[in-house]
C-alpha cells in the first residue's frame, strides 16, 4: 500500500474494500469512525493517494460534488465504469478500444508517458423509470 503499513492503514484499506461502491475520502473516514477505529482525515487522503499511486484503487470523480471517489481495484488493471448521476450506482464498462488507443498515442503524437480518464455517466435503469 505504499509507504508504512501501519495499523490505520489497514484499517483504511479494509474499510474501502468492503464498500459497496465509490466513497470519498470523508465518507471513508465517516465509516471508520462509525465502528470505533480513530484515523485522522489527512491520514486517510495519504492512504488513499498511496493506494492510487500503487494502483490498487480505481478513481472517479462524482460529477455531484466534484470530490474524487475511490474504489478498491478488484482486478491489476485499472477498470472504467459509467456512473448513475441519481443515486452513484457504478458499473464497470468494457473499455478495450480506448485502452488500445491510449496505448498508442505515444507513436500518433510523439508524447510519452501517456495517461487518461474516462468518464461516463448516466442514470441507472431503476432511477429513470
Amino acid at each position: 500500500m505504499g509507504a508504512r503499513r501501519t495499523r490505520q492503514r489497514l484499517d483504511i484499506l479494509q474499510h474501502l474494500s468492503a464498500a459497496p461502491d465509490f466513497i470519498s475520502a470523508q465518507g471513508l473516514h465517516a465509516r471508520l469512525a462509525q465502528t470505533g477505529t480513530l484515523v485522522g482525515l489527512s491520514t486517510v487522503y495519504r492512504a488513499l493517494r498511496d493506494l492510487e499511486r500503487a494502483e490498487q484503487v480505481d478513481v472517479i470523480r462524482s460529477e455531484a460534488s466534484g470530490e474524487r471517489l475511490y474504489r478498491r481495484r478488484s482486478t491489476s488493471e485499472h477498470q472504467h465504469y459509467v456512473i448513475c448521476r441519481r443515486c452513484g450506482r457504478s458499473e464497470a464498462v468494457d473499455t478495450d478500444i480506448v485502452e488500445r488507443w491510449a496505448a498508442h498515442l505515444d507513436q500518433l503524437t510523439g508524447f510519452s508517458n501517456v495517461t487518461h480518464t474516462l468518464e461516463l455517466s448516466g442514470e441507472c435503469m431503476d432511477c429513470h423509470l
